[in-house]
């Protein structure tokens, strides 16, 4: 098999030529797609310039997929949220204490609509390639694989809206325990949101890709993250999703986690006839031997994985996220992208 695509994702949406230099150094890293991480407050404030951010990525060979970056904080990411700003309401209910909290419920109209349209005006405006549903989640319950750590008996959402809802499908009231209903209802409403706007974007143009990266996590028959999108099957299996993507784990676990997940992505994205993607620690934590970049990516091919992607641009330097050696650690997952693609096209004359 051949990794075709290695992407790295890109703050900074700002101003055309400042993009423009990244991206020449992000093609010379041996990338040949990038995400941007467009925020709520780009999208408020810099939308002028987003068209003309992807204009300058293809013009440099690059393919762009938009990635709505911690959106309602529904999607990963570390950045704030207008929406829960400007929203009191239509906020995630904690089952158990009952407490409004700062992740938007994506259950609600209010929410979809919101997301919609800012989904919807970039595939309209923006030009670029498709969209990245980036780590979608409730708010809880967490789990030791979370990479934001922390673990509980709290759940989410039991809002008005998810608790109205519940009670007229099932019949009874929607209780505090996290019952097998319950763990239903929450993964179909979950799926709602992304299938219904990945239709929409696909009816405006159907060439628009759509990438749905989830949890890297276990989800066994003993342990599941239950946090919407564990059903890796339903996910994988949804007409409107063409990639597969299961995301960063840390440089710390060992080997047999990350092939235990790659086989698992590769085979569920196989048996629904998608594109899979692995994902490389690029911030925050590095390995303590860099060739564990190299092993790891040569573990990915060895599993047929079809895409590669690294979070973040130049190993996050300048951020409170970095690595501790950025520059270096963009440098040796750089060298290890033109390694892995130099072998792919080898591999498609063959």
């Amino acid at each position: 098999m051949a990794i075709t695509q290695t992407a790295v994702s890109y703050y900074g949406l700002n101003y055309v030529e400042h993009a423009g230099r990244d991206f020449r150094e992000i093609r010379d890293h041996g990338c040949n797609t990038v995400i941007l991480a467009v925020t709520e407050f780009d999208f408020d404030f810099w939308r002028p310039n987003i068209p003309e951010i992807v204009g300058k990525a293809h013009e440099l060979g690059l393919r762009v997929l938009l990635d709505p970056w911690g959106i309602g904080k529904y999607f990963g990411g570390e950045q704030v949220s207008l929406f829960l700003q400007n929203n009191v309401e239509n906020r995630q209910v904690s089952a158990l204490t009952g407490e409004k909290l700062p992740y938007a419920c994506f259950n609600t109209q209010s929410f979809r609509d919101y997301f919609q349209r800012f989904c919807l005006t970039l595939a309209r405006e923006a030009g670029a390639d498709g969209f990245f549903w980036d780590e979608p989640h409730y708010a809880f319950p967490k789990s030791y694989a979370s990479i934001t750590g922390g673990t509980g008996e709290d759940w989410t959402c039991r809002c008005p809206v998810c608790r109205s809802r519940f009670q007229e499908y099932y019949g009874y009231e929607m209780p505090k325990i996290l019952n097998d209903d319950v763990k239903t209802f929450r993964r179909r409403e979950a799926l709602f949101i992304l299938e219904e706007t990945s239709r929409k974007i696909k009816e405006l143009n159907p060439a628009q890709e759509i990438t749905c990266c989830v949890h890297a996590t276990l989800n066994s028959y003993y342990v599941s993250e239950n946090r919407g999108y564990d059903d890796w099957e339903a996910v994988a299996a949804s007409p409107w999703f063409d990639v597969f993507s299961t995301t960063i784990i840390s440089w710390e676990l060992p080997r047999a986690f990350f092939e235990h997940i790659t086989k698992r992505t590769v085979e569920t994205a196989k048996k629904y006839g998608k594109k899979s993607e692995r994902w490389l620690m690029g911030y925050y934590k590095q390995p303590a031997d860099f060739r564990q970049i190299g092993e790891t990516v040569d573990l990915y091919e060895s599993f047929g994985v079809d895409r590669l992607a690294v979070w973040t641009y130049r190993g996050g330097y300048g951020t409170v996220l970095a690595a501790p050696d950025a520059l270096k650690l963009w440098d040796s997952i750089g060298e290890n992208f033109k390694r892995v693609l130099v072998r792919g096209r080898e591999f498609r004359r063959n």
